[in-house]
């Protein structure tokens, strides 16, 4: 059983608060495997546009030839994850599905798969189930799921600071969750983390993207795909912990606006 882990922080990398990897991790640490993954937001920073891949058909391409008039997504995962990258692509889809630009037109979208022994086939089935999920007219031309050699991968995700580990004992990979925006000449501009991406702030960052800016570091609110021992009855992390420690802080945040809001309000009708 693969679970979700979330981990938040605000634009920091997740790997300076975690222990060093070591085996037998009870379900209230967090698993070394971890400490091994980060997503770094790197602002600005070029992508390696010469970088060779394989596109869905089987052609040899390269990085820099979706790029140069639009702006680009971004999103790394791989086509066989169990959970985490399908619903990375999910809350993509469903955010630009609502904003007015379509892909194709306006922008672009590259879907790398950081599994080296992935091929165009898999990038194929992948990219016709997400189109006939999208549905808008053009889109084929404008959505590229790419496959790639071990070193093509390291060069485009180091770039964009996404680190993942495989971690042999559950076949997987442990990786975080998010999106990218790249203005056309290959710039990163807006990272989006987790899985679930507000579409007016997509569509923002489309924008300024097209126009060269580059956007301000996010929030990081990252979800990390790790894997359940049944066996030893441990998670990597207790994931139920996570999730309710951040419900927690959500309902005492709304809690303090509603007291500072009634506040103001009495203070208000005093005067």
């Amino acid at each position: 059983m693969a679970s979700l882990l979330m981990l938040v922080s605000a634009g920091v990398s997740a790997q300076g608060n975690m222990p060093p990897p070591e085996q037998g991790v009870p379900s209230s640490q967090m698993p070394g495997v971890l400490a091994q993954v980060s997503f770094d937001q790197r602002l600005d920073a070029r992508l390696p546009l010469d970088a060779p891949f394989k596109d869905d058909a089987g052609h040899d391409v390269t990085l820099g030839q979706y790029f140069g008039t639009k702006p680009v997504v971004l999103a790394f995962v791989y086509y066989e994850c169990p959970m985490l990258c399908n619903q990375v692509l999910n809350g993509m889809t469903s955010a630009l599905d609502v904003i007015d630009e379509s892909i194709g037109a306006e922008y672009d979208v590259v879907t790398i798969s950081f599994d080296a022994r992935e091929t165009p086939v898999q990038a194929a089935a992948k990219k016709a189930a997400y189109l006939e999920r999208y549905k808008r007219p053009g889109a084929a031309a404008g959505w590229h799921f790419l496959t790639g050699t071990e070193a093509s991968i390291a060069a485009v995700t180091k770039a964009a600071g996404f680190s993942f580990v495989w971690d042999e004992a559950s076949q997987q990979f442990a990786h975080g969750s998010g999106i990218m925006v790249a203005t056309p000449d290959g710039r990163l501009s807006r990272y989006f983390f987790g899985i679930e991406y507000a579409p007016r702030d997509i569509e923002f960052a489309l924008i300024e993207s097209s126009n060269g800016r580059i956007g301000t570091l996010a929030e990081k609110v990252v979800l990390y795909c790790y894997h359940y021992d049944p066996t030893a009855g441990t998670y990597a992390f207790d994931t139920m912990r996570a999730v309710r420690m951040g419900g927690g802080v959500t309902v005492v945040a709304i809690l303090g606006f509603v007291v500072v809001s009634l506040r103001r309000e009495r203070a208000g009708a005093g005067h």
